[in-house]
Protein backbone atom coordinates (compact mmCIF):
# COMPACT_ATOMS: atom_id res chain seq x y z
CA UNK A 1 0.00 0.00 0.00
CA UNK A 2 1.17 3.71 -0.95
CA UNK A 3 2.22 5.80 1.90
CA UNK A 4 -0.81 7.96 3.18
CA UNK A 5 0.70 10.86 1.67
CA UNK A 6 0.47 9.42 -1.84
CA UNK A 7 -3.57 8.66 -1.43
CA UNK A 8 -6.38 11.01 -1.08
CA UNK A 9 -6.77 13.65 1.69
CA UNK A 10 -7.79 11.98 5.23
CA UNK A 11 -9.34 14.12 7.98
CA UNK A 12 -8.74 12.68 11.40
CA UNK A 13 -11.20 13.44 14.51
CA UNK A 14 -9.30 12.77 17.72
CA UNK A 15 -12.03 13.69 20.13
CA UNK A 16 -12.73 12.63 23.67
CA UNK A 17 -13.14 14.29 27.00
CA UNK A 18 -9.92 16.07 28.50
CA UNK A 19 -7.50 14.79 30.17
CA UNK A 20 -7.97 11.59 27.65
CA UNK A 21 -4.68 12.12 25.54
CA UNK A 22 -5.88 13.89 22.74
CA UNK A 23 -4.21 16.84 22.12
CA UNK A 24 -0.94 14.89 22.70
CA UNK A 25 -2.30 11.94 20.44
CA UNK A 26 -3.43 14.63 17.88
CA UNK A 27 -0.22 16.49 17.36
CA UNK A 28 1.37 13.02 17.50
CA UNK A 29 -0.50 11.99 14.23
CA UNK A 30 0.04 15.29 12.79
CA UNK A 31 3.63 14.78 13.20
CA UNK A 32 4.46 11.65 12.07
CA UNK A 33 1.69 12.16 8.75
CA UNK A 34 3.74 15.55 8.55
CA UNK A 35 -0.09 17.38 8.33
CA UNK A 36 -1.66 20.33 9.99
CA UNK A 37 -3.54 19.73 13.67
CA UNK A 38 -6.47 22.27 14.60
CA UNK A 39 -6.99 22.48 18.12
CA UNK A 40 -10.25 23.46 19.43
CA UNK A 41 -9.09 24.82 22.63
CA UNK A 42 -6.49 26.69 20.92
CA UNK A 43 -9.41 28.27 18.52
CA UNK A 44 -11.33 28.98 21.38
CA UNK A 45 -8.45 30.67 23.02
CA UNK A 46 -7.94 32.79 20.13
CA UNK A 47 -11.40 33.69 20.04
CA UNK A 48 -11.19 35.26 23.89
CA UNK A 49 -10.89 38.85 22.91
CA UNK A 50 -14.24 38.71 21.60
CA UNK A 51 -15.81 36.33 24.04
CA UNK A 52 -18.08 39.17 25.04
CA UNK A 53 -19.92 39.03 22.23
CA UNK A 54 -20.87 35.16 23.14
CA UNK A 55 -21.79 35.73 26.46
CA UNK A 56 -25.05 36.23 25.52
CA UNK A 57 -25.33 33.94 23.55
CA UNK A 58 -27.08 30.62 24.58
CA UNK A 59 -24.63 27.12 24.43
CA UNK A 60 -26.15 25.28 21.21
CA UNK A 61 -24.76 28.67 18.84
CA UNK A 62 -21.66 28.89 20.80
CA UNK A 63 -21.11 24.88 19.77
CA UNK A 64 -22.58 25.24 16.49
CA UNK A 65 -20.18 28.41 15.69
CA UNK A 66 -16.94 26.24 17.34
CA UNK A 67 -17.81 23.33 15.00
CA UNK A 68 -18.58 25.45 11.67
CA UNK A 69 -14.84 27.08 12.55
CA UNK A 70 -13.50 23.88 12.82
CA UNK A 71 -15.49 22.52 9.66
CA UNK A 72 -14.23 25.21 7.58
CA UNK A 73 -10.26 24.23 8.54
CA UNK A 74 -11.04 21.16 7.55
CA UNK A 75 -12.91 21.88 4.30
CA UNK A 76 -10.25 23.83 3.34
CA UNK A 77 -7.65 21.17 3.56
CA UNK A 78 -9.76 19.09 1.75
CA UNK A 79 -10.37 21.70 -1.24
CA UNK A 80 -6.84 21.60 -1.11
CA UNK A 81 -6.16 17.81 -0.88
CA UNK A 82 -4.09 17.94 1.81
CA UNK A 83 -5.08 15.54 4.88
CA UNK A 84 -5.64 17.39 8.36
CA UNK A 85 -6.23 16.59 12.06
CA UNK A 86 -8.66 18.03 14.33
CA UNK A 87 -8.20 18.10 18.27
CA UNK A 88 -11.75 18.60 19.39
CA UNK A 89 -14.46 17.13 21.40
CA UNK A 90 -17.33 16.32 18.98
CA UNK A 91 -20.34 14.38 18.64
CA UNK A 92 -21.97 11.99 16.52
CA UNK A 93 -24.02 14.43 14.32
CA UNK A 94 -20.76 16.57 13.84
CA UNK A 95 -18.69 14.30 13.10
CA UNK A 96 -21.31 12.97 10.79
CA UNK A 97 -21.58 17.09 9.26
CA UNK A 98 -17.59 16.56 8.97
CA UNK A 99 -17.22 13.69 7.23
CA UNK A 100 -20.33 14.39 4.56
CA UNK A 101 -18.80 17.85 3.68
CA UNK A 102 -14.97 16.97 3.81
CA UNK A 103 -16.18 14.03 1.44
CA UNK A 104 -17.46 16.14 -0.89
CA UNK A 105 -13.57 17.06 -1.94
CA UNK A 106 -12.28 14.24 -2.11
CA UNK A 107 -11.26 13.39 1.60
CA UNK A 108 -11.80 9.89 3.31
CA UNK A 109 -12.72 10.62 7.33
CA UNK A 110 -11.66 8.59 10.62
CA UNK A 111 -12.85 9.20 14.15
CA UNK A 112 -10.70 8.66 16.82
CA UNK A 113 -11.82 8.68 20.67
CA UNK A 114 -10.03 9.13 23.63
CA UNK A 115 -10.69 7.67 26.70
CA UNK A 116 -9.08 6.81 30.27
CA UNK A 117 -10.46 3.53 31.80
CA UNK A 118 -8.63 4.63 35.37
CA UNK A 119 -10.57 7.55 36.62
CA UNK A 120 -7.73 7.78 39.14
CA UNK A 121 -5.43 8.22 36.68
CA UNK A 122 -7.87 10.80 34.51
CA UNK A 123 -8.22 13.02 37.66
CA UNK A 124 -4.72 13.10 38.03
CA UNK A 125 -3.97 13.89 34.38
CA UNK A 126 -6.13 16.67 35.05
CA UNK A 127 -5.14 18.07 38.02
CA UNK A 128 -1.27 17.89 37.23
CA UNK A 129 -1.35 19.44 33.80
CA UNK A 130 -0.41 22.97 32.85
CA UNK A 131 -1.54 23.34 28.90
CA UNK A 132 -0.70 27.27 28.64
CA UNK A 133 -2.72 27.91 26.05
CA UNK A 134 -3.06 31.69 25.37
CA UNK A 135 -6.50 33.02 26.71
CA UNK A 136 -7.66 29.72 27.31
CA UNK A 137 -8.39 28.92 30.81
CA UNK A 138 -6.72 25.57 32.29
CA UNK A 139 -9.52 22.99 32.87
CA UNK A 140 -10.31 20.63 36.15
CA UNK A 141 -12.28 17.70 37.76
CA UNK A 142 -15.47 19.32 37.44
CA UNK A 143 -15.03 20.94 34.13
CA UNK A 144 -14.38 17.36 33.00
CA UNK A 145 -17.61 15.74 34.57
CA UNK A 146 -19.63 18.39 32.82
CA UNK A 147 -18.33 17.63 29.77
CA UNK A 148 -19.03 13.93 30.62
CA UNK A 149 -22.57 14.84 31.21
CA UNK A 150 -23.31 17.20 28.57
CA UNK A 151 -21.86 15.22 25.24
CA UNK A 152 -23.61 11.69 24.67
CA UNK A 153 -21.15 8.71 24.11
CA UNK A 154 -20.25 8.31 20.55
CA UNK A 155 -22.05 5.78 18.76
CA UNK A 156 -20.80 6.30 15.03
CA UNK A 157 -17.27 4.07 13.59
CA UNK A 158 -14.36 4.79 15.36
CA UNK A 159 -11.02 3.52 16.75
CA UNK A 160 -11.25 3.78 20.77
CA UNK A 161 -7.69 4.20 22.49
CA UNK A 162 -7.71 4.09 26.35
CA UNK A 163 -5.04 6.86 28.02
CA UNK A 164 -3.79 4.05 30.27
CA UNK A 165 -1.93 2.53 27.37
CA UNK A 166 1.83 4.17 26.41
CA UNK A 167 1.14 6.62 23.62
CA UNK A 168 3.46 5.16 21.33
CA UNK A 169 1.24 2.12 21.62
CA UNK A 170 -2.16 4.03 20.87
CA UNK A 171 -0.10 6.07 18.13
CA UNK A 172 0.54 2.95 16.06
CA UNK A 173 -2.90 1.46 17.06
CA UNK A 174 -4.37 4.79 15.62
CA UNK A 175 -1.89 4.95 12.06
CA UNK A 176 -2.88 1.35 11.47
CA UNK A 177 -6.42 2.60 11.60
CA UNK A 178 -5.85 5.87 9.40
CA UNK A 179 -4.06 3.63 6.70
CA UNK A 180 -7.21 1.41 6.37
CA UNK A 181 -9.62 3.84 6.18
Amino acid sequence: MPPRSELAPIVVAVTGLPGTGKSTLADAIARKLVVPAFAGDWLLGALKPVASALVNVDRATQLQTYNGLLKSLLVRQAILGQSAIVDALVTDDVAADWQSATAEHGASFAVIECTCSDERLHRQRIEGRVRGIPGWHEVGWDHVARMAAEFAPLTCDRLVVDAVEPVESNLAAVLGYVERS
